[in-house]
């Protein structure tokens, strides 16, 4: 349920991409991790080849479908657009259009609240099939609990449609706001009755504060909010999976296309040097990833819980 659709609408996507110095980088890093050879980000059939390596890699793993997020620009808190802030955009027409044509995808759309037609979208998008809404609130400066947006989680609860939301450090994108990376900007869409869902649970990448014990104890207070564990098989990260094991209202996701290595669980100790080499010689890096966190122990629900929460169950 976190799988990152990317491209430069070279032809008619509706996507760009604006990577430079170390996001370059990490983008042609990521690229290579999934097997995907990249002369330029401007390259035409960037779209096509990113998407066809995806629907190849998703079909030859144990996971029957996947969540595709669109990406949307940056604004300010009274709706205008931020210009030249971000790092890319996926537009939600095109992820609508990609779960159409192939039934291994269900469509997330992503909406600021603060756009002056934020609710109009949220209405087009679910009875377009959307099954979530993703926002990185911390790189698409979203502080969830302006009042000014009360409106829409609101129109959200009752939608029944799930919220996930970026929290904790982020490296791969352009920062606007550091603060809300803390999972307490959810507070409002939860009081709300939004399910938000905080992706990576708080949990930093490198030298960014630490929250993952702030979402852990907000499971307690708020029965709607959920946690997952995408991009957990990093350096950092990887510290929080014995903790998760003890929580409830965890769901899986990949965060493809971040890089997937069972190095970090086997260091811990969470994989025997057996389990590390079988994991490794895995190929398939949405396969590494889950097969990794099955070898880690959590259970067949964490993979599944996801298609409860969307505001009606897809067929597989």
């Amino acid at each position: 349920m976190h799988v990152h659709i990317v491209g430069n609408g070279a032809r008619g996507s509706g996507c760009w991409l604006r990577p430079t110095g170390w996001y370059s980088l990490l983008g042609r890093f990521m690229c290579h991790h999934i097997g995907l050879k990249v002369r330029t980000f401007a390259d035409p059939d960037f779209d096509e080849r990113y998407l066809a390596r995806l629907l190849e890699l998703l079909r030859a793993s144990s996971l029957q479908q996947a969540v595709i997020l669109a990406n949307d620009q940056v604004y300010h808190a009274d709706g205008r657009l931020m210009e030249g802030a971000g790092t890319f955009y996926v537009p939600n027409d095109y992820v609508l259009k990609l779960a159409h044509q192939h039934p291994e995808f269900l469509p997330a759309c992503s909406i600021h609240p603060a756009r002056p037609d934020a609710l109009e979208e949220l209405e087009r998008c679910v009875a377009g099939g959307a099954v979530l809404m993703k926002c990185l609130p911390n790189c698409h400066n979203i502080d969830g609990n302006d009042p000014r947006y009360r409106k829409f989680w609101e129109r959200m609860a009752a939608l029944k449609l799930p919220l996930l939301a970026h929290t904790g450090g982020e490296h791969t994108l352009q920062i606007i706001e550091p603060k809300y990376a803390d999972p307490r900007v959810l507070t409002l869409p939860l009081e709300c009755g939004v399910t938000c869902i905080a992706a990576h649970c708080g949990g930093r990448g490198f030298v960014d504060p630490e929250y993952f014990h702030v979402f852990a104890g907000m499971l307690s207070r708020y029965p709607n909010l959920y946690g997952d564990i995408s991009a957990f098989n990093i350096p950092i990260r990887s510290q929080h999976f014995r903790e998760c094991l003890q929580l409830e209202r965890l769901v899986h996701g990949s965060d493809y296309p971040v890089p997937v290595f069972a190095h970090w669980a086997w260091l811990r100790g969470l994989l025997d040097w057996e389990q590390f080499r079988q994991c490794q010689r895995i190929a398939n890096p949405i396969e590494r990833d889950y097969q990794i966190k099955r070898a880690i122990g959590f259970s067949e629900d964490v993979f599944t819980r996801v298609g409860g929460l969307f505001p009606a169950k897809p067929s597989p």
